[in-house]
């Protein structure tokens, strides 16, 4: 039997609340700096650390040993759905988290703007983070000059920071292709190609892209620092089956970037939109508690710190979130999870392979009799090493959904 289908079948009415919190890109590396700790480990969390007294810890592989997943395949683990079978293309996940209506032959593209030198070298790949009022002026300069390219309209809309979504409407056209974008410092933009070469739908639309590079590009030549532009996760919406119709659980996502809302919204989450800092997260958390099965809360920061390589910033960040848990607390959750979708190592300054720990309390998941929340002590847990997909059956578990198998 398919073990989706075993689960399906063995799955009763939920009868409690399960909340997965995820710290982006939390796992980290233990290396020279901090006194040779990670910043979860180098951290004072007072609120994580009671937690900890009656939770069991693990750490989780979010794709496969040794492979690095993007935000989009972090995410999807997590959310119980297994990232080598449902693929998404982070355009897609963008579009939708900006709040874009994709229709059936539509191709979404995640952007950035980033810096180029004279001889079209990426020097910043994120244009120093430019203010997200920058980026929409820029956003609004490209609309108002490239409406179409071919026969094929073209939808620009700005995300935050220097982020920002193209969305080609037209016929005839599919992907995935290869990234525009080189993902490090030092290198010209790549061109796009189709990752399935048999494909005339996904050729069309690589030469689309490269003609869409040739009419913007020339619209941003003077603008500093942000005179170009990378786009990947080129692709159409795949069909993915809801998160109710898999886990009966009625969900909503509390997260403030768009990429994590579209996320959300591609398995039928309810976006729950407004809440700008953690603690406003807790507290529309507190405010929907009773209209939701499932809530998943999405921190950015312990990434971004991670992407830059501050240690001592992402320390601070989990501190923050920290401070802000009591909030949470007010109702706790029967079930709660708090991890991350991936690991972030500041040595890297990008996502790695790393698992990433987890924590997992209910009045049922034992405890590990661990005194903290860090890498360290997860290694020492009851849930041992498992794949990320696997997390929200444990959740269900936890909650008594389960039926017994087999007699």
């Amino acid at each position: 039997m398919n073990l989706d289908a075993l689960y399906s079948e063995l799955t009763l009415k939920p009868e409690a609340k399960l909340a997965l919190v995820v710290l982006d890109g939390l796992g980290d590396i233990a290396t020279g700096g901090l006194n040779s700790s990670t910043p979860l480990e180098a951290a004072a969390t007072p609120n994580l650390d009671a937690l900890t007294q009656n939770a069991a810890q693990g750490r989780m592989i979010p794709v496969a040993p040794g492979i690095t997943p993007g935000s989009g395949p972090g995410h999807l683990g997590l959310f119980g759905y297994d990232p080598l079978e449902f693929q998404v293309g982070r355009g897609v996940i963008e579009a939708l988290g900006l709040g874009l209506e994709l229709k059936a032959g539509d191709v979404a593209a995640r952007a950035n703007f980033c810096t180029l030198d004279a001889k079209g070298i990426v020097t910043d790949r994120r244009a120093g983070r430019i203010e997200t009022s920058i980026c929409e002026e820029l956003c609004a300069l490209l609309s108002k000059n490239i409406k179409k390219v071919g026969d094929t309209q073209v939808i620009i809309k700005a995300g935050k920071g220097h982020r920002f979504v193209v969305v080609f409407r037209g016929k005839g056209l599919e992907g995935p292709l290869s990234d525009a974008d080189p993902h490090r410092e030092g290198s010209p933009i790549p061109q796009v190609a189709p990752l399935n070469k048999k494909s005339a739908n996904a050729q069309k639309m690589a030469k689309l892209i490269k003609e869409f590079y040739k009419l913007a590009l020339p619209l941003l030549a003077k603008k500093k620092p942000a005179n170009g532009f990378l786009m990947r996760g080129i692709a159409h919406q795949p069909a993915i089956p809801t998160f109710e119709e898999r886990y009966r659980l009625r969900a909503a996502c509390i997260a403030v970037y768009p990429m994590y809302k579209g996320l959300a919204q591609l398995v039928g989450m309810t976006k729950l939109e407004g809440p700008q800092t953690i603690a406003e997260q807790f507290q529309r958390y507190l405010a929907e508690y009773d209209n939701y099965d499932y809530f998943f809360i999405h921190y950015k920061y312990t990434d971004m710190y991670g992407e830059d390589g501050n240690a001592e910033a992402k320390k601070k960040a989990i501190e923050e979130f920290d401070a802000a848990l009591p909030i949470l607390l007010q109702k706790k959750p029967d079930v709660l999870a708090i991890t991350g979708d991936h690991s972030t190592p500041c040595a890297l300054k990008g996502h790695s392979w790393h698992p990433q720990p987890v924590l997992l309390t209910s009045a049922f998941s034992g405890s590990d009799k661990l005194e903290r929340f860090t890498e360290t002590g997860a290694n020492m847990g009851s849930l041992g090493v498992f794949e990320a997909k696997f997390l929200i059956r444990l959740m269900q578990a936890n909650a008594r959904m389960f039926d017994k198998f087999g007699a």
